[in-house]
């Protein structure tokens, strides 16, 4: 069955019941033989009315003819019904009188089953041979050739054999027959269905609806939606969520222009945004009744106040010619659908009621699905936001930029995760990772390796071991728990980089000057296969180059295999970087932009995550690093070599502050340690200073009493420092705080 379209072009004749352009046609009816009556006025053996309009005769009873060597019998024979034999109908939907009709001085004609059969070989049986045979061949010919005349088209003067009614140029031509409207809810179900979400339900509804079933529609939904089981508090409240009416323009889904734009009328000024249902009330009960009702009864007259508004009921159309269908979910009613017809169209019948009730029903189930999946799409992305870092730390040394894309718009989370996790001296870890899989299991489990690995880095730990404790970590987890992963450590005053990876593709290096370099690195085998070493490589790191980590997602699909993935990736790497030539690095955002595009239309096999870090390092003759002994003087010396490398530096309006924060801190290292203690002083947009001992216990910011003879050392420290903090090395610990350059 074919889906009809918004479009109010009247099709040519031949056309299809079921015609793409819009209104559902009555079937062609067969051409005239030569002793055919005329379609102004009924044959002869015309079918009741009751038949013609409902359809309800069977195959046998429409398409059967008596054989030429057989003799009917008067009980078993009915002609088939043509679509000419519905009676004329006057313009507005008024049923003529009967007196009017040609037929109407004939019973018989009415009641073809109760007239006595015509002898054999009377003219009446030879011409329904030939009609029945030229039938048969109008249906073997299907749509090779056009019908001669198209029963469904008005005559010259406008007039529409099928209702009566002069049908001005664009308007839909009425569904007649049961054949019309199981195709018509056929094709506007299917349409209901394609939406995935609320909006798009609800426009398949509307678009489906309007012009075929009805002129005008409007769509109201409970505000808020209940989701799933939640029981609704408050009142019940209805918003006009869409309306849609016959527009006087193009029609730009189906690309159709209608002959003539369809006068404005009083239909477009119907409807009020909002309504609240009160219990007890006449739209309440309406509602609580389910079925779908004309507005003509007393009941849903009186609901239409409350419904549009005060007033507005008076613009909705007399008669059959609106339709008040509550919208019902799977637990309690979400909404109400009105449908109308101006008056230039007929009626609503009673078999209309059934098709409201089927699309009511179709939209109101696809409703409560789409707000489940909203809920679910929701929890969703919250969840991966929760589980991936909200934005990037400023490290010193290094710029940062990454990308996430989930594998699909349906599966929106998944196992691959990217983090980078400030480190002691100024150091950072780059970490990417990948488990098994894109569901809800997968992101969780990502979830818990990302915080272990956070926790591992916060240590000072080495990449390998941190890789060793997340395969730990990974096998208490489950048997099948598995994932790779590449832990990275990079040092901007070292300009080196620490690197340890599971079983993870490759980095890949762009220098400088373009060229890109696929990191020689271990694979070693992934996390949560147990018992395996790690191994790291140490690798230089040069000033204005670009280090990418990446997973699997991003170079390998069914086309591709993961080592051409890399290559083409290598390729697209230098060919961005060439662009913006030999002295300057390509930005990290649109480097990031351009690895993306290399992936192409359509749709993805696994999620993609990215991140991209650019070593801007720190220079030699921006840190200042000593050696201090343990000793009662190593705060003064400490106050000496700290004022040298700020007048060095031209930031002499900083010694005052420095000395003093210097002087609280080292004090307290020496106090405890039993090493030598490290200072060290690094000028980037900040001015940092770290200070180093071998004793493990971190300083607290503890409240000191009036007796106490120290414990006021960092309450200095946190009001004059843009910020401060502790990290625990393997050997010690590190205390460091920053001042801006303007003091």
């Amino acid at each position: 069955m074919t889906e009809q379209p918004t479009s109010y072009e009247r099709p040519d004749p031949g056309v299809t019941p079921a015609d793409a352009h819009g209104v559902f046609l009555p079937a062609s009816a067969p051409a005239h033989g030569p002793g055919s009556t005329s379609s102004s006025s009924p044959p002869p053996s015309s079918a009741p009315a009751s038949l013609a309009s409902s359809g309800t005769a069977g195959p046998g009873a429409e398409h059967s003819q008596p054989h030429a060597g057989q003799e009917s019998e008067p009980d078993t024979h009915r002609p088939r019904p043509a679509p000419e034999g519905i009676p004329l109908q006057p313009a507005g939907g008024q049923k003529p009188d009967v007196h009017d009709h040609p037929a109407a001085d004939h019973p018989a004609a009415d009641h073809p089953a109760a007239a006595p059969p015509a002898p054999r070989g009377a003219p009446e049986e030879q011409e329904g041979q030939e009609r029945g045979e030229q039938e048969r061949g109008d249906r073997d010919r299907g749509s090779r050739e056009p019908a001669p005349q198209d029963r469904s088209a008005p005559v010259s003067d406008g007039l529409d054999r099928r209702t009566g009614q002069i049908t001005p140029p664009g308007k839909p031509t009425p569904m007649r027959r049961d054949g019309d409207r199981l195709r018509f809810v056929g094709a506007a179900t299917r349409r209901i269905a394609r939406g995935i979400d609320l909006e798009e339900i609800v426009m398949g509804l509307c678009r489906a609806t309007v012009p075929t079933f009805a002129d005008t529609i409007l769509v109201y939904l409970r505000e808020p939606l209940p989701v799933g089981d939640e029981r609704p508090t408050g009142p019940l409240v209805l918003r006009l969520r869409r309306s849609d009416r016959i527009p006087a323009g193009r029609d730009t889904e189906g690309g159709f222009v209608p002959a003539a734009a369809p006068a404005r009328s009083e239909l477009d000024s119907i409807g009020s945004e909002r309504c609240t249902v009160r219990p007890g009330s006449a739209l309440a009960e309406v509602l609580r009744g389910v079925r779908p009702v004309f507005t003509d009864a007393p009941a849903a007259r009186a609901a239409l106040p409350e419904l549009l508004g005060e007033g507005a009921e008076s613009t909705v159309p007399d008669g059959q010619r609106a339709i008040l269908a509550p919208l019902r979910g799977r637990r309690r009613v979400i909404g109400a659908a009105l449908f109308l017809r101006g008056p230039e169209r007929i009626a609503f019948e009673a078999d209309d009621l059934l098709v409201a009730a089927q699309l009511a029903t179709h939209s109101a189930l696809g409703i409560d699905k789409a707000v489940l999946y909203g809920r679910e799409a929701y929890i969703a992305d919250e969840l991966q936001r929760t589980m991936l870092p909200e934005n990037l730390p400023r490290c010193t040394g290094v710029r940062l930029a990454s990308r996430y894309l989930p594998a699909a718009e349906t599966a929106r989370v998944g196992g691959d995760w990217y983090d980078a996790i400030p480190l002691p001296g100024s150091r950072v870890a780059l970490v990417v990772g990948d488990v098994m899989g894109h569901s809800m299991t997968s992101a969780a489990i990502m979830g818990q390796l990302r915080t272990t690995a956070q926790t591992l880095a916060g240590l000072d730990l080495p990449p390998q071991e941190v890789l060793h404790h997340l395969d730990e970590q990974a096998q208490r987890l489950g048997a099948d728990r598995m994932a790779t992963c590449l832990y990275a450590v990079y040092d901007p005053v070292a300009h080196r980089i620490t690197i340890a990876n599971a079983g993870h593709p490759p980095p890949i290096l762009l220098h400088l000057g373009g060229r890109a370099e696929v990191l020689r690195v271990p694979a070693g085998a992934p996390i949560g296969v147990g018992g395996v070493d790690f191994e790291a490589v140490e690798l230089d790191a040069p000033a204005g180059a670009t280090l990418l980590l990446y997973t699997d997602g991003l170079v390998e699909s069914r086309l591709r295999d993961v080592w051409t993935g890399i290559d083409q990736l290598r390729d697209k790497l230098a060919a961005t970087a060439q662009l913006t030539g030999p002295d300057h690095p390509p930005p990290l955002e649109a480097l990031c932009d351009e690895v993306l595009d290399m992936l192409g239309p359509g749709d993805r096999d696994d999620d993609i995550a990215l991140l991209a870090a650019r070593f801007d390092g720190i220079a030699p003759n921006d840190v200042a690093y000593w050696f201090l002994e343990p000793e009662d003087a190593a705060p003064g010396r400490a106050r000496r070599l700290a004022r040298k490398a700020l007048s060095r530096w031209g930031m002499e309006d900083l010694s005052d502050s420095v000395e003093l924060l210097v002087s609280e801190v080292v004090t307290n290292a020496v106090r405890y340690a039993s090493r030598p203690v490290t200072l060290r002083l690094l000028r980037t947009d900040v001015l940092r200073c770290e200070v180093g001992d071998d004793v493990p216990q971190l300083p607290r910011l503890r409240q000191a009493r009036a007796t106490d003879e120290g414990g006021r050392g960092l309450y200095l420290v946190n009001r004059l420092a843009r910020r401060w903090g502790a990290t625990r090395l393997s050997t010690g610990k590190v205390v460091w705080f920053e001042l801006n350059h303007g003091g």
